[in-house]
């Protein structure tokens, strides 16, 4: 699945409000990105990708990824001419990685530690 466009950084705490119908009693957003009119939550047990559909975007397609399922993931940083940062995740049972691209303002370094914190558990 790869979504096109480049994300940034939106206030947690929002996206918990926004989207508190999604989340599991107890479980809460750690960061959230916004990508053109989709979303990645990044929460305490699962990554949710908020995919909306049509010219409306009415339809809306969530899609849960609970960490332990994610079987390794990679990032690249932005360069010198290239100015977007990706993430690519992979799933088990799927051998095509999932795809974000993310702008240079945010730091992919930081999006990695959350993999990371969250996938070795």
């Amino acid at each position: 699945m790869a979504l096109f466009g480049n994300a940034h950084p939106i206030d947690a705490g929002q996206a918990q409000q926004d989207y508190a119908r999604l989340l599991g009693q107890g479980e809460h957003v750690q960061t959230a990105y916004l990508l053109i009119r989709d979303t990645i939550l990044f929460t305490d047990r699962r990554l949710i990708l908020v995919d909306k559909q049509g010219i409306t975007g009415k339809k809306t397609e969530y899609h849960s990824i609970p960490y332990r399922s994610i079987t390794h993931f990679a990032v690249e940083t932005a360069g010198t001419f290239d100015l977007d940062a990706e993430l690519k995740i992979w799933v088990s049972g799927s051998s095509m990685p999932i795809q974000k691209t993310f702008t240079k303002g945010v730091d992919i370094y930081e999006v990695q530690a959350i993999l990371t914190q969250f996938v070795a558990k």
